[in-house]
């Protein structure tokens, strides 16, 4: 069966986030083309759990996600998904904790394929510069991202 996706509205605009066999795959921004079926019981939690995130009622995400990727990539997207909300961690940081080098951990960080549930936001350069985002808008994406959590962990 094809993959089924649901677009929800947010403050960063239109996220579209796909589902394949009972998990969470991807999340683009943008709307999917083509004619989505009747989104899943998975599809609308996810889009439930972001519109409460965006409102600051929650903290974290409680989904099943797969995202696909080489074993590296995984073991830094979970590295980025023990990071707290409010918190932010280094490229270098991470690097240390996976005993591997802050380039390769960037690399994955841009790669992540559920940008925001997979908080690839929350990790920085060394001298608390931004460092890059692969979302839309970029930096000033991420910089929204960061001051939303900053502002709603206190």
């Amino acid at each position: 069966a094809p993959m089924s996706y649901l677009t929800v509205s947010s403050p960063i605009g239109e996220l579209t986030i796909f589902e394949d066999a009972g998990a969470i795959v991807a999340l683009e921004w943008g709307r999917a083309l083509g004619d989505p079926k009747k989104p899943s019981a998975l599809l609308k939690r996810a889009a439930r759990q972001l519109d409460e995130n965006f409102a600051g009622s929650r903290k974290t995400f409680d989904l099943p996600l797969r995202p696909a990727g080489t074993a590296f990539q995984r073991r830094v997207w979970a590295g980025l998904s023990a990071i707290p909300r409010g918190r932010v961690e280094t490229y270098g940081g991470l690097a240390k904790k996976l005993k591997s080098g802050a380039r390769a951990v960037g690399t994955a960080c841009g790669a992540n394929p559920i940008p925001i549930l997979i908080p690839c936001h929350r990790v920085l350069g060394a001298d608390g510069r931004l460092g890059g985002y692969s979302g839309e808008g970029g930096v000033a994406t991420k910089q929204f991202l960061l001051a939303h959590e900053a502002a709603r962990a206190r």
